[in-house]
C-alpha cells in the first residue's frame, strides 16, 4: 500500500477555525488527508513540541500552523521538526493581524517557516499541496488542473468584459 499525503493543521485557538476551514475545504477538494488540532505555543508548549517531534513518524508530510497575536506556534513547531511548516497568520483584534504576520515571517536562520498572507488559509493549503506535488505526482496533476481552471475563469471574465464594453 502506498503512502497517502497527509497534512497536520495545528491552530493556536479554536477561534482560528473559521479561517482554517478554508484550508480544510481546499484539502478536501484535492483529496488530501489531514487532521486538525489545537495547541498553544505558550499554554501547552510541551504538547507543541510533542506534536512536531512526532509528526514525521505519524505520517505527516507538511504542517500548517495557524496563529494570531504573538503567533509563535509556527516557529515553535518548526524548531522541533524537519517537515515543512507553513505559517498562517490570523487577523487579530490588535494590529489587524500585522503582529501575527511579523511574528511568523521573522524566523531565525535555520528555522524556516513559509508564510502566507494574513488569513490566507486557501493559499496555505495550496502551498502545502504544491510542496507535496514534488513527491505525489497525482497531486501535481490535480494542481495543473486547478491552475487551468483559474486561467479559464479569467478568460471568461475577460470575454464578459469585452462583451460589456462593446455595448457601451
Amino acid at each position: 500500500m502506498t503512502k497517502q499525503p497527509k497534512i497536520a493543521i495545528i491552530m493556536g485557538s479554536d477561534s482560528d477555525l473559521p479561517v482554517v476551514e478554508k484550508s480544510i475545504k481546499v484539502l478536501k477538494e484535492f483529496g488530501v488527508d489531514y487532521t486538525v488540532n489545537i495547541c498553544s505555543a505558550h499554554r501547552t508548549p510541551d504538547k507543541a513540541a510533542e506534536l512536531a517531534r512526532n509528526a514525521e513518524k505519524n505520517g505527516y508530510d507538511v504542517i500548517i500552523a495557524a496563529a494570531g497575536k504573538a503567533a509563535h506556534l509556527p516557529g515553535v513547531l518548526a524548531a522541533f521538526t524537519v517537515l515543512p511548516v507553513i505559517g498562517l497568520p490570523i487577523k487579530s483584534s490588535t494590529m489587524d493581524g500585522l503582529d501575527s504576520l511579523l511574528s511568523i515571517v521573522q524566523m531565525p536562520t535555520g528555522i524556516p517557516v513559509a508564510t502566507v498572507a494574513i488569513n490566507g488559509s486557501e493559499n496555505a493549503a495550496l502551498l502545502a499541496i504544491q510542496i507535496l506535488g514534488g513527491v505525489y505526482p497525482e497531486l501535481r496533476g490535480k494542481f495543473h488542473e486547478y491552475k487551468n481552471k483559474l486561467a479559464d475563469q479569467v478568460a471568461i471574465k475577460d470575454q464578459n468584459l469585452q462583451d460589456k464594453l462593446r455595448g457601451i
